[in-house]
């Protein structure tokens, strides 16, 4: 199925997880924020919350620096 991933196309499987969508972004472990058109997605909801046909997600990861 396609969701918009950043303002860009992206295919995932159905059935994909915010979870399974940050593994497959090689993003897993990492400081990161999940929007799922236009709601924050809870860290503690990332594997449970599934995504559908056209979601628009936005996925932020912070980087450190000073």
């Amino acid at each position: 199925m396609q969701i918009q991933l950043n303002g860009e196309p992206f295919e995932v499987p159905t059935g994909e997880t915010v979870a399974g969508l940050i593994e497959r972004l090689d993003l897993a472990g990492r400081r990161v924020a999940v929007e799922l058109n236009l709601d924050i997605v809870p860290r503690s909801q990332h594997a449970t919350t599934a995504l559908a046909e056209g979601d628009r997600v936005e996925v932020v990861h912070a980087i450190g620096g000073g």
